[in-house]
């Protein structure tokens, strides 16, 4: 049976594509996690109509296998089968903004005018973080991209050298008056960047005189060419009180302060941002890193630069849980008095989900738009509502924490039960990748036949799951937890 998220993933997504918009569509779907959307619109596809699409397609390998996808994709066993009537509403209050849904745009390059923000919220976008306004003069490097890549993936890292909004500010904040102007329901919130209190002050009431619904003060940009900026307030606990502290006193919207990665606990600018009066935390902002690319060095010279994409995303949820399952935060009252936001990696509904279940009440996305464009919003609600209704879930709120019990101390974890793995002969094809890393990364605990078949052996096997991970088909699985023999 074909690997269908290999195969989808293998899809160019073109635009416009040559294949048909709802071959397009339901490929893209299977692409991002949402099978019974993709399993909907292949079923309703006559054989001719999957392979003229298939003799359509465009690669510069070989195309798409449409027509075995879209057996694949309606063979898959569907948790999810509710029509469009039974889905659930996304509506979540967030720091006491009604939200239509949890998904905004992230302050950075896929927001710097007002027709990219007005595409997005048509395409079904609750919201925007405007890019980052400041009165600093914000001059770009080029290159100011650069990637990280591994086998088949387009990139699972991204390296960004870009600064602030280069408008000026004046304009951006007429950008901003004409979004909530024209589009009233959506949330409309800026970010903006101050040198001195004054100028913070200043912007802050030029946001709220602009209509929007909320500020967002940026403390962690990594790559600000001007010390005392950016990552070097949100490193420092006490800056972040006091700039936040005058801006909470200047206007009364929402003040949601935006917090770096680049320190060894959230749980200071946490606590100086709800000391200080803040609604709610963005967070994470990129990590600071280096990539050796020559292409992507500016007139031969490199430097240290923001590191996003699906790579940071189990950093970005430890950090999360850093602020939401903090006993020091919970105590201070923390969660009743500020929202999350989260940032990090999020590029299907699943990794939207697991920001919400650690605590937050609304994701930002920004890399995998600027891989895959406004559409994917489409299956991250999709997704999104189909979980929920497969759980019998009619309010997204609940889901906000739900895994916050389960998140433990390595000292609190069982360590006198094992799980084996599991091999699904059908399945196995006999690579013997799980061999090689069991055999010089794991414990020897696999043979492998004349037959090319693995074999687990039990007395060597400790269940640390190396073999499972690194199987190529998915043909091994887990077994029943058991009690320890040794």
């Amino acid at each position: 049976m074909l690997h269908i998220n290999e195969e989808a993933a293998r899809c160019l997504l073109c635009h416009d594509a040559p294949c048909g918009a709802k071959v397009a569509r339901a490929i893209r779907a299977a692409r991002f996690d949402n099978l019974w959307t993709a399993a909907k619109l292949f079923n309703a596809m006559s054989d001719e109509e999957l392979a003229h699409a298939e003799a359509s397609c465009i690669h510069y390998d070989k195309p798409i296998r449409i027509a075995e996808l879209a057996k694949a994709v309606s063979c898959q066993p569907s948790e999810f089968s509710h029509q469009p009537s039974e889905l659930p509403s996304l509506e979540l209050n967030f720091c006491d903004m009604v939200c239509e849904n949890p998904f905004f745009l992230a302050s950075s390059a896929i927001c710097t005018n007002y027709d990219m923000v007005a595409r997005a919220l048509e395409a079904g976008w609750a919201g925007v973080f405007y890019k980052t306004i400041t009165k600093a003069d914000i001059r770009e490097v080029s290159p100011r991209f650069d990637a990280v890549r591994k086998e088949g993936t387009p990139f699972v890292g991204f390296r960004n050298m870009e600064q602030l909004s280069e408008n000026p500010y004046t304009m951006d904040f007429e950008i901003l008056h004409r979004l909530k102007q024209n589009y009233p329901s959506k949330r409309i919130i800026a970010s903006i960047m101050g040198q001195t209190e004054e100028e913070w002050i200043e912007l802050a009431k030029m946001v709220e005189a602009a209509g929007c619904d909320a500020v967002e003060l940026n403390f962690s940009c990594p790559q600000m060419r001007l010390t005392g900026l950016g990552s070097d307030i949100g490193q420092n606990p006490e800056l972040i009180l006091f700039y936040t502290s005058y801006v909470r006193d200047a206007v009364k919207i929402p003040v949601i302060p935006k917090m770096t990665p680049n320190v060894m606990s959230m749980t200071s600018p946490a606590l100086a941002c709800f000391y200080a009066g803040a609604s709610g935390i963005s967070a994470i902002n990129t990590i600071k890193s280096i990539t050796m690319s020559h292409d992507a060095e500016v007139s031969g010279k490199i430097t240290v630069s923001g590191y996003s994409g699906k790579a940071v995303k189990p950093i970005a949820l430890r950090m999360i849980h850093e602020m939401t399952g903090n006993p020091i935060l919970h105590k201070a009252g923390i969660e009743k008095h500020m929202d999350i936001s989260g940032i990090g990696g999020i590029e299907t509904w699943r990794d939207a989900l697991e920001f919400i279940q650690l605590g937050c009440r609304n994701v930002q996305v920004c890399t995998a738009v600027m891989q895959y464009g406004y559409r994917i919003i489409d299956d991250l609600t999709l997704g999104l509502q189909h979980y929920m209704a497969s759980r019998g879930i009619t309010e997204l709120k609940k889901l906000v924490g739900e895994e916050l019990p389960n998140i433990v101390l390595p000292s609190d974890l069982d360590r006198e039960t094992m799980v084996y793995p599991m091999v699904n002969r059908k399945q196995c094809i006999g690579c013997g990748r799980c061999y090689v890393s069991c055999m010089d990364g794991g414990h020897q605990a696999i043979s492998f036949d004349a037959d090319r078949q693995p074999r687990i052996l039990g007395s060597k096997c400790v269940g640390c799951h190396l073999c499972r991970l690194v199987c190529p088909t998915g043909a091994i699985g887990l077994a029943k937890r058991i009690k320890k023999t040794r």
